[in-house]
């Protein structure tokens, strides 16, 4: 089975007596290493669909099976558990403490996970140099330009080691060159590391660093290059 597996997923959001159907049946799956951009105008469904495979939502209908274990019927304590196991998550934000560190906003996931204060600041370190900011780790986020802060959420979202990098617009708030140093970061962990590596964008030049694009509309897929390719080359 493949890494991420969405069988027929419909989400939909009642309020009172009206339905908002989000996500229209869809069927997905991604392959452990893949890089996958996803694509769509606002209202299209993409967002929500990030939101269930990084278990920060559950489908109203449908199954999605994340690394072979059906999770859409978890909890919420099961499913902060596999977030904070699997999923890195890069937001648009940075969503960092201001009155903390690049090392000790790194540090944070580990703290949760109970990680011994040694070890802890020696992998925040080794992430923090992987991205480029060896000799940042005791500045503040205020003290950082846009495309440092995220190379620190980055660094934030790498530090567990997870299965899998969720990214939900990582260049909105970035300038055209910091955006390209932030996505050459992504393509170097997916073809030097293999992680698996899923970006939301509607900018098509940061969707053109994936191999793979799919496009939402109106909560359904209307497009996926990998069937794409394959029917322009039959």
């Amino acid at each position: 089975m493949a890494l991420i597996q969405v069988e027929n997923v419909t989400k939909i959001y009642r309020f009172g007596e009206h339905e908002l159907k989000v996500l229209d049946n869809i069927s997905i799956s991604i392959e452990k290493g893949e890089f996958v951009c996803i694509m769509g105008p606002s209202g299209s469904g993409k967002s929500t669909f990030m939101n269930i495979i990084g278990c920060l939502d559950t489908p109203t209908y449908g199954k999605y099976f994340l690394d072979g274990v059906d999770v859409s019927t978890f909890g919420a304590d099961e499913l902060a558990e596999i977030r904070n196991k699997k999923i890195g998550f890069v937001f648009q934000q940075f969503n960092l403490l201001s009155r903390a560190t690049a090392l000790e906003n790194v540090e944070l996931p580990l703290i949760y996970a109970g990680v011994e204060t040694k070890e802890r600041k020696e992998r925040a370190k080794n992430v923090l140099s992987k991205v480029g900011l060896g000799d940042r780790v005791n500045h503040y986020p205020k003290q950082l330009s846009g495309g440092q802060q995220q190379r620190v959420a980055i660094a934030r979202a790498l530090v567990n080691n997870p299965s899998i990098i969720l990214a939900d617009e990582p260049t909105g708030n970035l300038d055209s060159k910091s955006s390209m140093e932030i996505m050459e970061i992504f393509k170097i962990l997916n073809d030097e590391q293999g992680l698996t590596t899923i970006i939301v964008t509607h900018e098509p030049d940061i969707a053109a660093f994936g191999k793979r694009q799919i496009r939402f509309l109106d909560g359904r897929i209307v497009c996926d290059s990998n069937i794409c390719t394959q029917e322009r080359e039959s």
